[in-house]
């Protein structure tokens, strides 16, 4: 403020005037004040504020990482609060590789009550906050509980997948799970199972190998199956990030995709689309998703009475990476009986 009042020719006070919208100061002055402040790239910081109105007008999305699920998240999120008169804060409070259980509550101790007024949190696994404190989970580990929760129709959106695969003719398939204790990476092998005793196929649980939803645990995974005496003819990924690199172990492996494997992914994110072949996947409207999760939080804070749980469909995004099943030269493989193995 002191560079500004040196600036403008007025005193410090008149500065705090202009700045907090006291009355007491001519309209010339106010506009010189202003012109000045523009200039220089003045902002009242959000501490100070926050101890003087108890608001910031900042509201926070929190991730663990800024990896493509939470960055397409971002995308949504920042396009929605625009001209709401509310800024953003993205904050990464995770450890790096996106474990850590309990970053959520270390990073609101941090932002809640001074910088932001309220926040969304992306895949969360614990969350307390005070009381007053507005905050909505996306996609939580648990599920939809006591928080306000957006999410997409996870187990939907893996019959569909493995629904296309059965339909092109895949009776073996695959399936590379997520985090064991995530409710989506749940849902969508149980999505899975379904869709197989649907079409009264038994899982062969051989075919079934947590992945984790991170690139190299997909990798060491991909290779497990492929390496095995019966290989899958089709592998359904929990997330476009193991379906990458479950396309490019098969690479590794002399195996062409779609011809000798068709692989489908979930998700949809940017990458998805980059590949060669360009992946076929399960699309989550992800940046649908920040929007919906910040609209929440903003009429959360603005005392709007809502729904507080939104579930976004998700769908089939047919692309190269699949095609149909062609029994290889030799002794045709039997398939499974319903009922000779756990579904």
């Amino acid at each position: 403020m002191s560079d500004v009042a040196r600036t403008a020719g007025v005193s410090v006070a008149t500065v705090s005037k202009v700045v907090n919208g006291r009355y007491g100061v001519a309209q010339a002055t106010v506009e010189r004040v202003r012109e000045v402040i523009h200039q220089l790239g003045y902002e009242a910081s959000l501490g100070a504020q926050s101890l003087r109105s108890h608001r910031t007008n900042v509201l926070g999305i929190l991730v663990a990482e800024f990896e493509p699920f939470s960055t397409e998240l971002l995308k949504g999120a920042s396009k929605e609060v625009a001209g709401t008169g509310y800024q953003l804060l993205a904050y990464s409070g995770g450890d790096g590789d996106g474990t850590a259980v309990g970053w959520e509550r270390r990073s609101l101790a941090r932002l809640s009550g001074t910088l932001i007024d309220g926040a969304v949190i992306v895949t969360p696994t614990v969350v307390e906050t005070k009381q007053g404190f507005h905050v909505v989970a996306v996609d939580p580990h648990t599920g939809p509980s006591g928080l306000p929760t957006v999410d997409s129709d996870n187990f939907a959106g893996a019959m569909l997948a493995t629904n296309y695969l059965l339909s092109l003719g895949h009776r073996r398939i695959g399936h590379i799970s997520g985090r064991a204790d995530l409710e989506s990476a749940r849902l969508r092998e149980a999505g899975f199972r379904r869709a197989m005793a649907d079409a009264g196929l038994a899982v062969d649980e051989r075919l079934v190998r947590v992945g984790g939803f991170r690139v190299e645990s997909g990798a060491a995974t991909a290779a497990e199956l492929l390496t095995l005496p019966d290989r899958p003819t089709a592998v359904f990924a929990g997330n476009d990030l193991s379906a990458i690199s479950t396309m490019d172990v098969a690479r590794t492996m002399g195996l062409t995709v779609p011809d000798d494997l068709s692989v489908i992914g979930f998700d949809n994110i940017p990458e998805s689309a980059l590949v060669t072949p360009q992946l076929t996947t399960i699309a989550q409207p992800l940046q649908r998703m920040g929007a919906e999760a910040m609209r929440l939080l903003i009429d959360l804070v603005g005392g709007v009475e809502r729904d507080p749980h939104v579930r976004l469909p998700t769908e089939l995004v047919v692309r190269s990476s699949c095609a149909p099943y062609t029994p290889s030269p030799g002794p045709e493989r039997p398939t499974p009986a319903a009922g000779s193995a756990s579904g």
